[in-house]
This record gives C-alpha cells, structure tokens and sequence, in this order.
C-alpha cells in the first residue's frame, strides 16, 4: 500500500512539464520558482512551526539554494523547452549520475547491477536523444544535466544535515529560504525585464490560476509533504518503486495536454530506460527479502 501511495507524489512531479507549457507558458522560471517553493515552505512551516538553530543556517541556505533555487528554476526551464515526456524520462538517469558522483568523490564502487543498469540506460539515453531521432532545445537539455546534479549533490547535503537536524525543519526550511532566495533574483529580473513580469499580471487567466494552484498546491506542498510523510514509513529503496510514476505521468500528461506523441521505437526507448533506472533497486529489494538459508 505504502508503494501505491509514494506514486502519488511522483506522478503530480511527473506532470510539471506539461502543466507548465499548458498553463504557465512564457512565466518566468525565476517566477515560476518562486511561486512553487515559498507558498509550500510557508504552508508546511504553519502545519509544524520549526526554528533551525543559528549555526545550521549557512548548511541549509546551500541546501535551499541547490535543493530549491537553482533545481525549481531548471525544472521551469525544461517544462518550457522540452517535450513533457522527455523531461520526465530524461531525469530518471539520475541513478547514473549519483553512481559516477560517489564513486569519483567518495570512492564507493558500483555494484556490477548498477554499472550495467547505467551503463544500458545511457546507451538508451543516447539513442533517444539523438538529433537523427528528435530535435531538442540544448538549453533544455543544459538544464536537465544541471537539475540532475543539483539532486545529486542536494540529496549528499540532505543526509548529512539529517544527522543532526530534523527532516521537517531540513524540508520547511530549505523550501522557505530557497524560495526567499528566488524572491529576491526575481525581484531583479523583474527590474531589468519588466515587460516580461507585466506581460504575466496583465494576461492572468483563469487557466493560468489553475496551473498555480496544481504546481504551488498538488505538486510541492502535498507532494512533498506525502514524501517526507512516507519516508518514515518505508525504506528508500521502496520509495524508489512508486518513482515510476514520475516519467509515465511526463507522457501521459504531455499526450493528453499538449498533444505529444512518438514513435513506437521512441517509446521502447523510454520503457527501456524507466525499466533500467528500477533494476538495481529491483535486485536490491530480492537480495534482501530472500530467506535465509536453512541450517537445522
């Protein structure tokens, strides 16, 4: 049951992109960002008021900074200039770049299941994103390398800070001072381009209050509120099964909202790579639920 309820959070983070183009088209990422990370810190804060101590605000102002800021800002930027689908598939290689970032700065080696299954993916991953097979938008592209690593080193940050700072006040806390920080960028993005911001109050739409409300309510603050909820309840390794929604709710949104559709061989690719993005964590769940041997 609790695997059932941990694709809730991953299927609404699944769907940003497509929401995002559908709803929110040409907001400003700094905006967007934003208006994602502070409402939800706020909210989360009134649910369970939280105080960090002094000295552990330098820790979780770079946790906000790379957790929130920069992550939220390059998630806006893929769902404006990437298909929906490619999005979503595209971050499940974070495994891969998680792998090669330990094994190059901590020195822990991969077990032979996840350097195959990453070594599989990328070459999927290569093929899918291929120019002779689809043309995308390099800046999209940029920004999904750099949100894959801001996950990478922000989950680093987040298990170290969790050994002497509660898990709510790391989530309340990093969400209020990420979003403060993109606040204050877009506060000067705004003074220098401010047709664009003008553009966004000017046009408001009911359309365009519906997708606030998914992003802002739905996607951050249930999302992530079910994710620190089911984390005390399941190991990380099971969470990891309900991650599947995530890229099938970046296709199925994308086909259903903006009309997104591949070939069948693009498709095999993305199955492909969901499939080998879960096989160590597949493995690692059968290694540990399989019986002892009998000694009697």
């Amino acid at each position: 049951m609790n695997i059932l309820l941990a694709m809730i959070p991953a299927f609404f983070w699944g769907t940003t992109y497509a929401v995002t183009q559908y709803t929110l088209t040409d907001w400003p990422p700094l905006l967007l960002g934003a208006l994602r990370a502070l409402p939800a810190g706020l909210l989360l804060l009134a649910l369970k008021p939280s105080l960090p101590k002094g000295g552990d605000l330098p820790s979780l102002l770079k946790l906000g900074l790379i957790n929130i800021a920069a992550f939220f800002c390059l998630i806006f930027i893929m769902a404006q200039s990437l298909p929906s689908a490619i999005s979503g598939v595209g971050m499940v290689s974070v495994p891969v770049f998680a792998m090669l970032y330990h094994w190059l700065v901590h020195k822990h080696r991969p077990t032979f299941i996840q350097a195959l299954s990453g070594a599989i993916l990328v070459m999927l991953a290569w093929l899918l994103f291929s120019p002779s097979q689809i043309s995308l938008d390099p800046l999209g592209l940029l920004a999904m390398l750099c949100a894959i690593m801001c996950i990478v080193v922000g989950s680093t940050i987040t298990k170290s800070l969790g050994n002497r700072i509660h898990w709510w006040t790391v989530l309340t806390w990093q969400m209020i001072l990420g979003g403060c920080l993109l606040s204050v960028i877009a506060i000067v993005d705004a003074s220098a381009s401010p047709e664009r911001y003008s553009a966004v109050i000017n046009h408001f739409s009911i359309r365009n209050g519906a997708g606030l409300l998914w992003v802002i309510g739905l996607n951050t603050a249930l999302g992530y509120g079910m994710y620190v909820w089911l984390l005390q309840r399941m190991t990380v390794v099971d969470f990891t099964f309900g991650g599947i929604a995530n890229p099938v709710a970046g296709i199925i949104s994308g086909l259903i909202l903006l009309g997104e559709s591949f070939t069948s061989f693009q498709y095999s690719l993305m199955a492909g790579m969901i499939a080998m993005s879960l096989l160590p964590q597949i493995v690692l769940a059968i290694r540990q639920n399989k019986p002892l041997p009998n000694t009697d």
